[in-house]
């Protein structure tokens, strides 16, 4: 549980140092949103407005059309192909076709533009221009693309000056004159639909530029937008953003008058093309049909014929009538036959069959005679003998009659054979006629078939001629308006709010970038977490305030300043240092302030502590201890930075600790040991048992030593004589100290060369530092300005 409060804290912790990180630098957000919104609003102020126009139609689908208007067109197949078709992205493509926005654009003349000049900025003039510039001609030699731009101001009512863009030269002319300059000639004429606002324009600049057609159809085909939203549907919204709602309106109307217009040619077109076609067709056909019946007619009078059907009706009734006599011809043949065969075969006194079918009565009557002669001699037989006379009478009688009809039978055969001979001629005659009438059908058929397709394609072409004359009188527009243009009341863009937004959002995001990407990129320590993030085992037990433009580097009597506040901190944390260091004696305690390389400000560090110290009435001495590069000179006056030092009492054995020092002019309490002349071996000469018995002097004669050394990085003086000293300073500067060089401290720590150190961070912005202000406690009566304070100057 103690883990996660701690975890707990750890977190708060961060979030706050991170939140405190970016707080101190709040006059950097205000001033970048302050930047920001200024910029915004001049933005605004000088950006043109954008006004959206738009309008709303129906693009009408062919299928849906009245059928006089589409009758005409829907027969032909792929030469009305486009009329067929049902896909709404073509009509799109038309619509923003660069061949429909220029004559768009021609037709309202907006390759020219009208500007009138203003002080910062010039606004377009649309709609009511106090007049209008005609280009009459241009010169074959130059190209309409290098038109000059015409700056012309408006004298009075009736004159005018036209400067070319070079401004070099200019000339006096009158309304409605023709005018030749170097590309050709022009006319300005006064706009009287405005005559009430032309006074406004009097001793205004007018700048008229001329651009090809070409060069703005494109630039309108870029920013109009054309939109089907509905795929199900044939609605289409067009719109464009312009800087005159009036100029963007008129534009869509005239691209919708554009569209109809261009549609209504091709239908015409297409209509025309369509009568030509027919009438050519009618031609063709009406020769052909001319000669299928002058074909049929031939063929008739050739074939002798009137009604082929009903002709050949006739023949085969007549060949059934034919087949049925040749039966009955045949029927008789065979009877005949038999009755012949019979007769021969039978004897004189049987009875011959009757009603056998055959047709000749005469034959049928002697039978029947024949059969009572039979039956009656038979009665006669019953009654008498053969050799009756009667009975031979009849006998006779039936011999002669039997003989008749055998006879008649004969030449009833013959008769009868003759007949069929006849029929089968017939039959022969009849059959080579049915056989030819499906040839001649076939043929007649084929001709009355030609004439019925000609006559039908002969109607249907007069029909779509009519309907394609009315379809021509008739043509409708392809695009229904819904809406017609329509602009908005407020600008589209720039959008004042998402404008501000953004400039707020902007003055708050490039500080807090800048402020980011500095901590994020820079190697300097900046403040106390800095160091105690790189050093964990070395207390920092001082912040020393970076010393402001036109402050004083040195502690003062009755300092009350913030700087001389920490060096007090400073002096009390020492006292808790040097608790337990030393056993209890009289002798003075020893600093060594040192730092990892030069410039980090230690010689500052040493004689202000040495300062602090003196003002509690110690007796405190400086030493120049780096003899190398020595710096305390430059707190020192002239009269001093002479004196013999450090390196002279080394060398010589002779000269005493009471030689080198001197008072200090800044406190009674305070002596200065400078370091000497530098000598050429530091290192072996800081080895000499002089430099221990020197601090020895002093420890009997100050209370502290405090000695300013050369750093410890560069040089290896401070490690010889760090055993001397009782509490190491480490000076780290705030700005300048790469956090990296923090590692040394550490090593030398923890290889022996240093011992008894302590951290006193240097140049602390106010920003970043650890008291005073933070907490709301002055430290100066100062009277500061605003901008001071802000600043931290």
């Amino acid at each position: 549980m103690n883990d996660s409060l701690n975890n707990q804290e750890a977190d708060e912790l961060s979030l706050r140092e991170l939140i405190e990180q970016y707080s101190r630098y709040w006059y950097l957000f205000v001033i970048g949103v302050i930047i920001a919104l200024a910029i915004a609003f001049i933005y605004l102020r000088y950006t043109p407005q954008l006004y959206q126009s738009k309008a709303t139609i129906i693009i009408k689908d062919e299928k849906t059309q009245s059928p006089l208007e589409m009758a005409a067109f829907s027969q032909f197949g792929s030469f009305l192909s486009r009329f067929k078709s049902n896909q709404i992205d073509n009509e799109l493509a038309i619509f923003n076709s660069k061949r429909l926005i220029s004559e768009t654009v021609k037709e309202l003349q907006l390759n020219i533009k009208y500007e009138v000049m203003g002080n910062i900025k010039t606004s377009e003039i649309y709609g009511s221009k106090p007049f209008e510039v005609k280009f009459q001609s241009f010169n074959d030699s130059l190209s309409r693309e290098k038109v000059p731009t015409l700056y012309i101001e408006i004298l009075s009512d009736s004159e005018f000056i036209i400067e070319d863009e070079t401004r070099s030269s200019k000339a006096t002319y009158k309304f409605g004159e023709s005018i030749s300059l170097i590309f050709g000639d022009i006319t300005v004429l006064p706009n009287l639909d405005y005559a009430e606002r032309f006074e406004s324009y009097i001793n205004k600049t007018i700048i008229v530029s001329y651009k090809s057609v070409e060069d703005v159809a494109l630039s309108f085909q870029d920013r109009v937008n054309i939109l089907n939203a509905d795929a199900k549907s044939n609605v289409v919204e067009l719109s464009i953003q312009t800087q005159n709602k009036e100029k963007g309106e008129d534009f869509l109307n005239e691209l919708v008058h554009q569209y109809n217009k261009d549609a209504v040619q091709d239908r015409n077109e297409i209509a025309k093309k369509t009568s030509a076609f027919i009438e050519s067709r009618l031609q063709i056909i009406t020769r052909e049909l001319d000669s299928v019946e002058t074909n049929k007619e031939d063929f008739k009078s050739t074939n002798r014929l009137t009604d082929i059907q009903a002709e050949a009706q006739i023949t085969l009734e007549n060949a059934s009538e034919f087949n049925k006599r040749q039966l009955d011809v045949s029927t008789q043949m065979e009877l005949s036959s038999t009755m012949i065969d019979y007769m021969k075969n039978s004897s004189d006194s049987e009875l011959l069959p009757s009603n056998i079918g055959i047709s000749n009565e005469n034959v049928g009557s002697a039978v029947n005679n024949y059969n009572e002669l039979i039956l009656y001699r038979n009665k006669l037989l019953q009654t008498s003998t053969p050799k009756n006379p009667v009975v031979k009478s009849v006998n006779e009688q039936i011999t002669q009659m039997r003989g008749n009809i055998l006879g008649s039978l004969e030449n009833s055969k013959n008769a009868l054979k003759i007949a069929m001979k006849d029929l089968n001629i017939q039959e022969n005659i009849i059959s080579s006629k049915i056989s030819q009438v499906p040839a001649k059908e076939k043929i007649f058929r084929g001709i009355e078939r030609q004439q019925s397709i000609k006559e039908k394609l002969y109607l249907f072409l007069l029909q779509q001629r009519e309907e394609a004359s009315i379809a021509l009188a008739a043509t409708s527009d392809r695009a229904k308006i819904v809406d017609s243009a329509y602009g908005s009341q407020e600008p589209v863009s720039p959008k004042k709010p998402l404008i501000y937004l953004g400039a707020l959002l902007a003055g708050l995001l490039i500080p807090f970038g800048g402020i980011y990407g500095f901590h994020l990129l820079s190697t300097k320590v900046n403040s106390r977490k800095d160091v105690e993030k790189h050093i964990k085992t070395i207390p920092i037990i001082g912040e020393i305030p970076k010393v402001l433009k036109g402050d004083s580097d040195l502690i003062q009597h009755n300092d009350r300043s913030i700087m001389a506040e920490a060096y007090r901190i400073l002096r009390t944390n020492l006292q808790y240092l040097f608790i337990n260091k030393l056993e209890e004696s009289e002798k003075g305690k020893t600093l060594i302030v040192t730092s990892t390389i030069k410039g980090e400000g230690k010689t500052f560090v040493a004689f202000n502590l040495a300062l602090t110290l003196a003002l509690t009435g110690k007796k405190v001495v400086l030493v120049g201890a780096d003899i190398r590069n020595p710096q305390l000179q430059r707190y020192l006056p002239e009269h001093l930075k002479t004196n013999k030092g450090l390196t002279e009492y080394i060398v010589h054995s002779d000269m005493k600790v009471e030689d080198i020092i001197s008072q200090s002019e800044y406190n009674e309490n305070l002596s200065i040991v400078l370091s000497g002349a530098i000598p050429p071996n530091p290192a072996e000469l800081l080895m000499q048992k002089r430099t221990t018995t020197f601090i020895d002097e002093l420890r009997n004669n100050f209370d502290y030593i405090i000695m300013d050394t050369a750093p410890s990085m560069l040089v290896t003086d401070t490690i010889l004589i760090n055993k001397l000293a009782d509490i190491t300073l480490y000076v780290v500067r705030a700005g300048y100290t790469d956090k990296r060089l923090l590692d040394f401290p550490q090593d030398a720590i923890k290889d022996g060369r240093l011992s008894n150190v302590a951290i006193v961070l240097n140049n602390v912005k106010l920003n970043n530092f650890g008291y005073g202000n933070k907490y709301g406690y002055a430290y100066s009566q100062e009277e500061r300005s605003f901008l001071q304070r802000v600043f931290n100057r």
